[in-house]
């Protein structure tokens, strides 16, 4: 009898890493695709850098294409509120790439192109050395600049950042989950204030937002090509759920 409540109650427990680190929840029933795998429909990017290509999203940028300034291509059927979103990118090491989220589609003023967004980034990158890896929160147009890196359980408040813990992940650690030069799968989960991050199944960043001005709440999803040397990023099986 013991042993069978033992067991019950092991299914409530998140599931942890050897080290302890928590690791992703699994994927409940409800996600909803955004890409029908076959055409952009439902996404609106700059025609000459983003396409689908084998099955997948794919942004390429080069020395006669390049970016007029870091661009987007914006999911257009919907803004991000509470919610789990689920996707896997991989890109080149030649340059850097995001996904944003409850972020403002930039459209007045002094911008670059047609598709500028603002707000939460998750950053994506190809390289394994921290702090410069997939998966730290960037404030894309910004004040905040690295909102909170990989490793970090961190809040912003009124007066700035606080740190609670940096060890969530370790250099030698993080080496070991990412996975150059291929597909790595990403989680995050934002309810309220509370936004963590998840790379491989492996929670990376957790991150508290009380900043009374700052915090952002609502916004659109888009997919980033960063100006600067050329590259490609490529997006596939991206999925989300309405958290209530």
């Amino acid at each position: 009898m013991l042993s069978n409540l033992l067991l019950a109650l092991a299914t409530l427990i998140p599931a942890a890493a050897p080290d302890g680190a928590t690791t992703a929840p699994a994927e409940t029933a409800g996600m909803r695709s955004l890409f029908n795998g076959k055409d952009l429909t439902g996404w609106d990017g700059d025609p000459k850098l983003w396409s689908v290509k084998d099955g997948v999203i794919r942004g390429e940028t080069t020395a006669e294409v390049p970016a007029k300034g870091n661009t987007f291509i914006i999911w257009k059927d919907g803004k991000l509120n509470d919610f789990e979103l689920r996707f896997s990118f991989r890109c080149s090491n030649t340059n850097n790439s995001g996904v944003q989220y409850r972020s403002k589609h930039i459209t007045e003023g002094k911008v670059n192109n047609n598709w500028v967004v603002r707000g939460y980034q998750h950053e994506l990158r190809n390289e394994n050395k921290l702090p410069n890896v997939a998966g730290f929160i960037y404030d894309e147009g910004g004040k905040r600049g690295r909102i909170c890196l990989v490793g970090e359980q961190a809040t912003w408040e009124s007066d700035g950042k606080k740190v609670i813990k940096a060890d969530l992940i370790d250099q030698a650690s993080f080496g070991k989950l990412v996975k150059l030069d291929d597909w790595n799968d990403v989680v995050i989960i934002a309810k309220g204030k509370h936004i963590q991050h998840y790379l491989n199944d492996r929670l990376v960043l957790d991150f508290t937002d009380n900043h009374p001005e700052l915090a952002l709440t609502e916004g659109v999803l888009a997919l980033q090509l960063h100006a600067g040397k050329p590259m490609w990023t490529e997006f596939k099986n991206i999925r989300i759920r309405d958290l209530k």
